[in-house]
């Protein structure tokens, strides 16, 4: 089943639960009523919001990530549910026993799909798709040379083919429905982890000691170019403000259609497999990582 993605940003409301239905209330009345275990993630944007402890309860019992933004109305927090996997001991120790050769092999699979990632949302015609496939081919273990950082430079500077373009992730503008979008889809992506008994805050190459989700960062780095064409369409389609509208387009990027392998579904739901064949390479039935990539 498809779940869906709720935000709450245009006017206040209040959130509150019956009979495992989320209600969503304005002014003393259900404007609108939806089962807890049909929502993937519920991101909240209107500072006025309020909520019933039942009703945060009830969306972590059925695994739904909910986001709050702050005043800049990107993500600042995400609330996610606690494990509840069969095996979930089980798998933090296949996760914590993870040798350093292959956390480098899994991390140069990341670095390489996310860079032919990168190359596809290029026009065919322009050198900087030849270039960025030629380094996909360079990276080695662990990626050592930090051929990401590198391919990052040439990618950037061509995303928007002929018009001038800096990434900053403290920008505004484009770099804000970029950030945006960014932070959705780690949020996605981190409720997969703890649905599969991982913990989100140890990573593969990520290991800040003040990130709680650097196994999530990890993981969503080749899914981040299906944000970037995402964002890149919604600027010629003449996006030019994150506002709610601008924001529901983006929440799309979780219903887009992924393919693995001989199986296609939306993004969320392939994450959910991208994960488990982690968990394979954890367990040392695999070394492969499947990674999501756009149909």
């Amino acid at each position: 089943m498809i779940k869906h993605t709720l935000e709450i940003s245009r006017e206040p409301a209040h959130l509150a639960v019956r009979n495992r239905q989320l209600l969503i209330k304005r002014d003393g009345q259900v404007c609108a009523s939806i089962p807890c275990e049909d929502i993937g993630v519920a991101l909240v944007d209107h500072p006025q919001t309020t909520y019933t402890h039942a009703a945060l309860t009830a969306l972590a019992e059925s695994d739904a990530a909910v986001v709050i933004c702050g005043a800049n109305h990107l993500p600042i927090a995400v609330l996610l549910p606690l494990a509840h996997h069969s095996q979930v001991v089980t798998r933090l120790n296949d996760q914590l026993s993870a040798g350093r050769s292959l956390q480098k092999q899994l991390w140069k699979q990341i670095v390489v799909a996310k860079i032919k990632a990168q190359a596809a949302n290029l026009s065919p015609d322009q050198p900087a798709h030849r270039k960025l496939l030629a380094l996909a081919r360079e990276v080695r273990s662990g990626d050592p040379r930090n051929v990401e950082a590198h391919a990052a430079r040439i990618y950037w500077a061509n995303w928007l083919w002929q018009e001038e373009f800096r990434r900053d992730p403290d920008g505004v503008g484009l770099n804000a429905f970029l950030n945006y979008g960014y932070a959705v889809l780690r949020a996605a992506v981190a409720r997969a982890i703890v649905a599969a008994g991982l913990l989100p805050s140890l990573g593969i190459h990520h290991c800040h000691r003040g990130n709680a989700f650097c196994l999530a960062d990890d993981l969503m780095e080749p899914l981040r170019p299906v944000v970037d064409d995402r964002v890149r369409e919604m600027y010629r389609e003449g996006y030019d403000e994150l506002n709610q509208p601008g924001k529901a387009a983006l929440l799309g990027v979780l219903t887009q259609r992924m393919r693995m392998g001989e199986q296609t579904g939306p993004l969320m739901a392939m994450l959910h497999r991208h994960v488990a064949s982690l968990v394979r390479c954890y367990t040392g039935e695999s070394r492969r990582l499947e990674i999501p990539t756009p149909c």
